[in-house]
């Protein structure tokens, strides 16, 4: 079982080409695009944290096609999610804490400037931006929604390799130093 994540599919919503600029002529060439990469990547038994914005329209239409095991955290385009919570295999309100391998780790559709233990190392997963935040090298969060890799999950390992490559100052959010 390996472990992934991701944000901001948006499936079957068209705007999102514009407003992205994503490479697709309409939804429909969208939806299946990211549902190939998706279903590439990802095996029946893995565990894909999704980090938001999910889909809008026929939310079985989407869910029934993708791989793994799909751990929903809502984001702010998510009414028709959330009312289908009870079918992914867990889901949050907007925020959730894990370990991966020892590592702690702070998800949220949004993107934090401190999290729980982020001066210990913690990573902040976050999605909603679309690519749009300017990466801080000094810290240990980056966007994992589609936009900023390839229109795919990215796995634990990649994320790991991102975060290797930073150069990590720690803040201490009590003192500011």
């Amino acid at each position: 079982m390996n472990t992934w994540f991701t944000a901001d599919t948006h499936f079957g919503h068209g705007n999102i080409i514009k407003y992205c600029k994503r490479p697709f002529s309409d939804s429909v060439e969208m939806d299946k695009a990211i549902i190939a990469n998706w279903n590439s990547k990802i095996a029946k038994d893995d565990l894909v944290y999704h980090l938001g914005d999910f889909c809008f329209g026929n939310f079985d239409h989407y869910f029934n096609q993708l791989n793994g095991l799909i751990i929903f955290i809502k984001g702010n385009h998510d009414k028709i999610a959330w009312q289908n919570r009870s079918k992914f295999y867990s889901s949050s309100d907007s925020y959730r804490e894990i370990k991966v391998n020892g590592q702690d780790i702070t998800l949220s559709h949004y993107a934090f400037r401190v999290w729980n233990k982020s001066h210990y190392g913690a990573w902040n997963l976050y999605g909603h931006s679309h690519g749009s935040l300017p990466d801080d090298p000094n810290a240990r969060a980056i966007d994992v929604g589609v936009d900023c890799h390839n229109f795919c999950p990215i796995s634990f390992e990649q994320v790991a390799a991102i975060m290797e490559k930073k150069n990590f100052k720690p803040i201490d959010h009590h003192t500011g130093r």
